[in-house]
């Protein structure tokens, strides 16, 4: 019989929340497991710009930030279907990553720092019981006092905990599909362009190694009225937009075949589920459009990590971590998310985003305001 190991805390997702949990709770003292179903390096689907609000805590997790010579972004660009343009100044700014780099080098600090890092390892259950959680994957049993859900935007944990944005009646906040490519491009290095079509956005901004994320989100039922082709969806819906067809067509891909993930929904989540911490993704999602998921989730798994330690040192109850946990994250986030959906619903049928994008381009203190409620100060 397989002896069940036992830790402080599992992790379940090796994604930036739950990598940046890891090794502030191992840097705590803890004895930490991390649970990622993929192995290091790999791509994901992500916009890979974060906002500067995050760069110091990212370097004192111990990556080296500052020596990475990243481009540091400054000015946004937004173009509407019919390609009418505005700019506009970011305050605080952000810089480009890819996941694979950052991930990867966070997955090695962690190890670093004695987190147990399980690759290639499917969580398939977690129980609760007499106030420890057991977990099944496909390296064994593990038990712990604290498990954390880090495993982004939809599991099949969801599906078992049957949480309500599983089975919600579709609407204009869920169903969306998103694709990845890294390219090569002549672009301006300090800016994030973001270009619209109907019934979804793309953006690009560059990365390492002169290297750009080329990402966009739609609506699933686009791709279905392109016979499921992703090529067939860019040349029929993307191209509509002149900016993006002159991106697309001018610029070379760096790899054979995008990164996609489906399913993606932006309604409202819970950030406890059955005792687990829910952090990053899984706790909620801000729309794309808003360029800011990353940071959140960093800064979600540091609020994580004060609260665990205090009821790990049995300052606090489970109930009070849970109820401490989820006041401090509605706090911080929820009304990012609440202006992340408004404007997400601005972004659709072409006419009203050509005209939201016409009365921005006259109202630059509009702009500045909505830049503003989507992004948070430096943690």
């Amino acid at each position: 019989m397989n002896k069940v190991q036992q830790y402080d805390s599992c992790i379940i997702g090796g994604g930036l929340a739950g990598l940046a949990l890891s090794i502030q709770l191992a840097k705590l003292g803890y004895k930490v497991a991390v649970f990622e179903k993929e192995t290091y390096p790999f791509h994901k689907v992500c916009g890979e710009y974060i906002s500067l609000e995050s760069w110091n805590f990212i370097q004192k997790l111990g990556y080296p930030l500052s020596d990475a010579g990243l481009p540091i972004i400054k000015k946004l660009l937004v173009s509407a279907p019919n390609g009418n343009m505005l700019q506009h100044s970011l305050p605080l700014g952000g810089f480009g990553i890819s996941r694979y780099k950052l991930d990867n080098g966070l997955k090695e600090i962690a190890v670093l720092n004695n987190v147990q890092v399980f690759e290639n390892c499917k969580v398939n259950d977690v129980d609760f019981n007499n106030d420890f959680f057991r977990l099944q994957t496909t390296a064994g049993q593990f038990n712990c006092r604290i498990c954390c859900g880090s495993y982004g935007k939809r599991s099949n944990l969801d599906v078992k905990w049957n949480r309500p944005f599983i089975s919600s009646k579709p609407n204009k906040l869920d169903n969306f599909i998103a694709v990845k490519y890294h390219i090569s491009i002549n672009h301006p290095h300090d800016t994030i362009a973001l270009h619209n079509f109907k019934d979804g956005y793309c953006g690009i901004s560059k990365i390492e190694d002169n290297r750009y994320c080329l990402c966009y989100l739609t609506n699933a039922q686009n791709l279905k009225n392109c016979n499921n082709s992703i090529r067939q969806m860019e040349k029929e819906i993307l191209y509509k937009n002149p900016h993006l067809k002159k991106i697309f067509t001018g610029c070379r891909f760096l790899y054979q075949s995008p990164v996609t993930i489906s399913q993606i929904s932006f309604n409202k989540k819970s950030q406890v589920e059955n005792h687990v911490l829910l952090i990053g993704d899984a706790a909620g999602m801000i729309t794309s459009l808003c360029g800011n998921g990353m940071s959140m989730a960093l800064h979600g798994s540091k609020i994580a990590a004060l609260l665990v330690d205090d009821f790990l040192k049995n300052k606090i109850s489970r109930q009070q971590l849970e109820t401490k946990y989820t006041m401090a994250w509605k706090k911080n986030f929820e009304n990012r998310l609440r202006y992340g959906r408004r404007i997400q619903l601005l972004f659709g049928k072409t006419w009203v985003t050509n005209f939201f994008v016409a009365i921005l381009k006259k109202l630059p203190f509009l702009t500045k305001s909505l830049i503003r409620q989507t992004h948070g100060q430096p943690f």
